[in-house]
């Protein structure tokens, strides 16, 4: 299956959740947010959000400072 995960293709060979991408990714899981096909997916379901063959998605890091 393949993903785009912030404009590139990627490809899996299972479909991995949400929660499972930050992590392989290590990216700090309270610092992301995900949009999902366009939509934002709440931090609470990125354990059961399996994606899925094209989906495309955007991650972005929060960073602090000032």
């Amino acid at each position: 299956m393949r993903v785009q995960i912030n404009g590139q293709w990627q490809q899996f060979e299972k479909a991995p959740t949400v929660a499972e991408l930050i992590e392989a990714r290590r990216l700090p899981a309270k610092r992301v947010a995900i949009e999902l096909n366009r939509q934002i997916l709440p931090r609470g379901l990125h354990a059961e959000t399996r994606l899925s063959d094209n989906d495309a998605i955007e991650i972005v890091t929060l960073v602090g400072g000032g």
